[in-house]
């Protein structure tokens, strides 16, 4: 074999240097963007109830919203599995004191205690943030009273039936949208809420079409409950949304959005 030219060992070098960074770079595109560094976000989830698998939920969220920013997670999930409960947690009035935001994931459609909720209620409109998943729009619903729907910024008391819902942006430039999908994002099979009413502190971000009437439903949002931030999505029913990276993308960015200023115009 005939000796190897001097002059190739800057060439090889120089190749072997490129084969070797290219993986990484390959891993940096396919990590998710930071949305949030410094101080550690303090985000609590509150979960459980009926309908659905919070375990696994939880699990998904708090993963996901740890790659994208710097957070520290308390997960309170409690109540039982039926429509009606009362978590402890509620039960001190400083509950939300030690947390930048509170994201309600819970599922209680038949508790009517009107002390338990108003305890909650007062916190947001006391300043704490909020995001608000899925079926915390139909929690409380036979409460009569309006409290918490006017928190949540819209009301809803029925969903339609599931489908893969294609989604649209109607204010693409919100910063909590952000890193939604420029041509669109069509749902895993998960439920269209009904929306009845949108409160006038609340600006919706991406609508859906019912297959049943065509008429566009809010489905993610921004509500201004007296100043405090609350981001919202009606999605969030299935274990797939929950593995869908657009989903937990848009959930990522209103943790992060919602807990940069509690008392802030959406």
């Amino acid at each position: 074999m005939p000796p190897m030219n001097p002059k190739f060992f800057p060439r090889l070098l120089a190749l072997l240097a490129l084969l070797a960074i290219r993986p990484l770079a390959v891993r940096a595109a396919e990590a998710p963007a930071k949305l949030h560094s410094g101080r550690p976000l303090r985000v609590l989830l509150v979960t459980g109830g009926c309908c659905h698998n919070y375990a696994f939920q939880a699990g998904c969220l708090t993963n996901a919203v740890a790659q994208r920013a710097d957070v520290r997670f308390t997960v309170v999930n409690e109540g039982g599995s039926g429509t009606r409960g009362e978590i402890a947690l509620y039960d001190d009035p400083g509950w939300a004191k030690p947390y930048d935001v509170v994201v309600h994931n819970e599922c209680f459609a038949d508790t009517t205690n009107a002390a338990y909720i108003r305890r909650i209620v007062d916190a947001h409109r006391a300043g704490k943030p909020a995001v608000v998943v899925h079926c915390a729009m139909h929690t409380y619903r036979a409460w009569e009273l309006d409290e918490w729907r006017e928190f949540l910024g819209v009301t809803s008391r029925q969903h339609e039936h599931q489908a893969r819902y294609a989604v649209k942006a109607v204010a693409a430039g919100h910063p909590a949208m952000g890193g939604f999908p420029a041509r669109g994002w069509t749902t895993p099979m998960d439920e269209l809420y009904v929306i009845e009413k949108l409160w006038p502190g609340a600006r919706a971000l991406a609508t859906a079409r019912s297959e049943r009437t065509g008429k566009e439903q809010p489905v993610v949002w921004a509500n201004d409950f007296h100043g405090t931030r609350v981001f919202g999505t009606t999605f969030g029913h299935s274990d797939d949304t929950f593995r869908d990276p657009a989903f937990l993308e848009l959930l990522s960015r209103g943790i992060v959005w919602a807990a940069q200023s509690g008392k802030t115009n959406p």
